[in-house]
């Protein structure tokens, strides 16, 4: 073996698995570019929807917070966080592990006799007895049937890294009513863009709107976990992973699509007041005829656009991870894409570990945000270390 563990995705999650397991004595080794996503996909200009406190990627010893980066790189405090700095903090993160991270991606994994065959896209091979899969969200953007047809310079998700700047003066349709959605909105008005933003709930909804329940004092701290997220009561739920991952699936589903339904920070309507915004209303059919697209809504309007930028989030479907190989895939549990975890975040594979979002569904919301990576990083070094 080369490694004991290799640990696929060089993001919040992957550099944070890795900076425990080494600090824990464990041969690691980290594949990705650091921060990539984050860096590359997101909207320029976006602010970090968790707060500050919940902002922090996780290392055993608490030494590489924020705060930490903050004060080393001479960069003010400031909340909410903007992406530019998070982006940075993880890079200077990542720089705390030496040369444990290889900066190549992973083509494929393999399942061999005794461990795996992870093989980089420079066809170098390497082995190693565990794998953890910590690649996040890029493969699952989820874009409506309605628009997949469409030229991608016509209609794009705002995960795709489209630069905001480039749409001054044109006229964009925004779909969607969560953080993504309402943020690429904002920064698109600011931008100098005719905006119009669609969703299908009735009314936006926004969080914190009720900011009396975080000011009780001791009862606030019951109903509230400093990661925030979601609403009084599940937020403390939530907190607790370990708890969630006993709670019957149904139940468990309920919980998770309740702490994150589709919603907007707190500082988001002021910037949007000069916004079309239309709630209530559906995209029945879209076509484009030269640079424009013809949408016509579920209330028999039309509307013409220059582009539809779509703020639908993402579907979890680890069958869309291209590295994983096929015969691989086959053997690992599923429901409904996301793999059936266990303690320390094993699949049905032996040796095959997931963290972040494509363990939310076993471990609950908290695994869909950067505030996960502690827990998720402390349970797995904690089961791995116990069958070394």
């Amino acid at each position: 073996m080369d490694y004991d563990i290799a640990v696929i995705g060089a993001g919040p999650y992957g550099l944070s698995a890795a900076a425990h397991l080494k600090a824990s004595g464990v041969n690691v080794r980290v594949f990705g570019e650091p921060m990539q996503f984050w860096a590359k996909k997101m909207p320029e200009g976006m602010l970090l929807r968790s707060p500050r406190v919940a902002s922090n990627i996780s290392d055993p010893t608490h030494i590489y917070s924020l705060e930490a980066y903050e004060a080393a790189s001479g960069r003010p405090p400031s909340a909410p966080v903007p992406l530019e700095t998070f982006v940075e903090y993880g890079q200077w993160f990542h720089k705390q592990l030496g040369s444990d991270l290889d900066q190549r991606n992973v083509s494929q994994i393999r399942a061999e006799q005794n461990g795996f065959t992870v093989t980089l896209n420079d066809g170098e091979e390497t082995r190693c007895q565990r794998v953890v899969v910590a690649t996040g969200i890029g493969p699952f953007k989820y874009k409506p049937k309605v628009f997949e047809h469409l030229d991608p310079m016509l209609a794009s998700h705002c995960y795709e890294g489209r630069n905001i700047r480039s749409f001054s003066g044109k006229r964009v349709a925004v779909i969607g009513a969560g953080q993504s959605a309402l943020e690429s909105a904002a920064l698109l008005h600011e931008a100098g863009a005719e905006v119009e933003i669609i969703a299908k709930i009735s009314q936006l909804r926004w969080i914190g709107s009720h900011p009396w329940l975080h000011n009780l004092g001791p009862i606030s701290t019951l109903l509230y976990s400093d990661h925030d997220v979601g609403p009084a009561g599940i937020s403390r739920l939530v907190a607790m992973p370990k708890v969630v991952h006993r709670i019957p699936l149904k139940l468990r589903d309920k919980i998770r699509t309740r702490a994150v339904r589709p919603a907007g920070s707190k500082w988001l309507p002021e910037r949007l007041t000069k916004v079309k915004i239309s709630t209530g209303r559906m995209v029945t059919s879209a076509s484009s005829k030269g640079q424009e697209v013809t949408m016509k809504l579920d209330d028999g309007s039309e509307r013409s656009v220059d582009h539809v930028l779509m703020g639908t989030g993402y579907s979890v479907d680890i069958r869309k991870y291209e590295f994983m190989s096929p015969d691989l895939l086959s053997k690992i549990r599923l429901f409904d894409g996301y793999p059936v975890l266990g303690s320390g975040f094993c699949s049905s594979v032996p040796g095959i570990h997931f963290i972040g979002a494509p363990a939310a569904r076993s471990f609950g919301p908290l695994l869909y945000f950067v505030a996960g990576t502690e827990f998720a990083s402390r349970e797995l070094t904690s089961h791995i270390l116990r069958r070394r």
